[in-house]
């Protein structure tokens, strides 16, 4: 399938007319509106909806500043807009977009991108067994490297909502306790290992009940689509901080996300089973058919004061070994209630060798072995004043699907007495 608009039909780019990502915009200092990236444009769905040429099964939504409301609608309204967007964009099909292109699309160098949904609550897991072995190892040896109850459960916490940011924002370097191996006691400062996450994000679309679990199935069908998740890191506060109860404010300072919501629908055709299982799981974990996907994902890195990018990792989503859907399944096994918006970050998208990791920490092993960038620089941890920026996207046949990026510059910190 092809799209009228020549710049949709470019193979590399992230937006054909097969994917029709959501997100929200605004232009000129215009209010922010929902979205839709095709080719090099942004297809305006407030002035479609206004004009009638899109329904969304009751009063109007595309004009909110979130996405929010367009995702309480439920799985048949998504299928139903994106059946109608795919009919207005094809080749052959209606002209009211085409006939009128000045009127709802938007060159992509002309708008803002926002935060494209109101995050309820965030989560993040440790899925990825590559990085939860390489982790332990550093830490604990090879033979205990995993938790006894890794490979029964998908480990979570909850982060903060507060702090997700869409790509391109900025943020500081954070403060925190820090408490060096030999120290007695701990210090207050900038932290000095500061890391990145490589993740993919799931976005929860409808929610469930208080009290009511759901199961692996119906969780994948509440799930409105995905988004590239950068989990940013203060290892040396997180580790003086989490026993006995985890994360806490070396993780709660920032996490970015990139700006389009890529839908299930677009990335069905490239769905993947989870990984052959080493302990059985319990039977309200168990996955009714292929529940991950071929995702290619990338890590980049610019240092501070070069506009040299090096290539540090490229991994794949499809090497996770808990899918979004059995995280979202054991969110709820204990009636815990999930909301729109609300927000799973998957844990480290890492591979089986160094170039496939998805951390600095992994990928230095804890800074032992420093990563020499092109332009002679090393880096164990992140330098202010240094942009990370992830990529991904699921290979077609002639297109593909991609997310956009997700960037985000290191910022000195904020001195505090």
């Amino acid at each position: 399938m092809k799209s009228w608009l020549p710049s949709a039909n470019v193979p590399e780019c992230d937006f054909p007319v097969q994917n029709l990502p959501f997100g929200v915009f605004s232009r000129d200092g215009e209010q922010p509106r929902c979205g839709t990236a095709i080719g090099d444009q942004v297809l305006d769905l407030a002035a479609l909806e206004r004009d009638r040429l899109i329904e969304t099964g009751g009063t109007p939504v595309f004009a909110a500043v979130v996405l929010n409301p367009f995702m309480e609608r439920g799985p048949d309204i998504w299928n139903l807009v994106r059946t109608r967007l795919t009919g207005l964009l094809r080749e052959g099909g209606d002209d009211a977009v085409r006939d009128n292109a000045d009127r709802y699309l938007i060159p992509m160098t002309d708008v803002t991108l926002h935060l494209p949904f109101r995050v309820s609550e965030y989560t993040d897991f440790y899925a990825g067994k590559q990085h939860a072995f390489n982790v332990g190892t550093m830490f604990r040896g090879a033979e205990n490297a995993l938790p006894p109850n890794w490979l029964h459960i998908p480990i979570g916490y909850n982060g903060r909502a507060s702090s997700v940011v869409v790509s391109g924002t900025d943020f500081h370097r954070p403060n925190g306790q820090l408490k060096a191996p030999d120290a007695d006691t701990p210090t207050f400062g900038p932290s000095r290992r500061l890391d990145i996450e490589l993740e993919m994000g799931a976005v929860v679309g409808t929610g469930n009940a208080l009290g009511k679990p759901v199961t692996v199935a119906e969780a994948d069908a509440m799930i409105f689509g995905y988004v590239l998740l950068n989990d940013w890191s203060a290892r040396d506060i997180q580790a003086w901080e989490y026993q006995p109860l985890g994360p806490f404010q070396g993780k709660a300072f920032c996490t970015s996300i990139s700006p389009w919501v890529v839908t299930r629908a677009a990335l069905e055709p490239f769905r993947t089973a989870t990984p052959k299982r080493e302990e059985p799981l319990l039977p309200y974990l168990a996955e009714p058919g292929p529940m991950l996907y071929d995702i290619a994902l990338e890590v980049g890195l610019t240092p501070a004061g070069s506009g040299e990018e090096a290539v540090l990792s490229r991994t794949n989503y499809s090497t996770m070994y808990y899918s979004a859907a059995q995280q979202l399944a054991h969110h709820t096994s204990s009636g815990c209630p999930m909301r729109t918006g609300d927000l799973l970050g998957s844990g480290t998208v890492s591979g089986d060798t160094p170039d496939n990791y998805g951390s600095l920490l992994e990928m230095s092993w804890g800074g032992k072995t420093p990563i020499t960038l092109p332009n002679g620089e090393t880096r164990s941890f992140l330098e202010d004043g240094d942009r990370v920026t992830l990529r991904g996207h699921a290979a077609g046949d002639g297109y593909r699907i991609g997310f956009g990026n997700c960037t985000g510059t290191v910022l000195p910190a904020i001195k505090q007495d």
